[in-house]
């Protein structure tokens, strides 16, 4: 076996051996309970096969839909289970961005005349630009940091 075709083969699998839908809600759910990278999110897929948390599958019925568990195919699962981790990252910067926008535009109708950007506005960040001047970062326990923004002179 010449070991460059078979790393090829690995990786061409990679890119098309995923499609079925059920495989990447097994990723899913396997990344909604443990929102970490691929090699914790590797354990964290072994552990729900052997336990058949997800819809009592087992490593043979999740072998069924493409989720193979095995040494070899741990490229194509990376690759699976990074598109799943930037789907999620993708939603989470667009529900982020919608919430400001939403904000900005409540503070403007709030106060005619106003561009909202005048306005007291508290928001919850999920780390997600940097800090703008005149926010302080405040530790809250379970939640990581908080920004609150205070307007110049309020």
């Amino acid at each position: 076996m010449n070991p460059t075709s078979s790393g090829e083969r690995v990786f061409a699998a990679a890119d098309q051996a995923h499609c079925d839908p059920e495989a990447i809600e097994f990723v899913r759910f396997c990344y909604r309970r443990r929102k970490v990278g691929w090699p914790e999110l590797y354990d964290e897929m072994c552990a729900v096969a052997g336990r058949g948390l997800y819809q009592g599958y087992g490593a043979d019925e999740l072998a069924e839909i493409g989720i193979r568990l095995g040494l070899f195919q741990m490229p194509a699962l990376a690759v699976l289970a990074s598109r799943v981790v930037a789907e999620d990252l993708e939603r989470r910067r667009r529900t982020a961005a919608a919430i400001r926008a939403t904000l900005i535009d409540a503070a403007a109708d709030a106060e005619p005349g106003s561009t909202g950007e005048e306005r007291v506005v508290a928001t919850a960040s999920v780390r997600d630009g940097p800090v703008k001047s005149g926010t302080t970062d405040v530790a809250a326990p379970e939640h990581g940091t908080v920004r609150l923004v205070a307007a110049a002179g309020a």
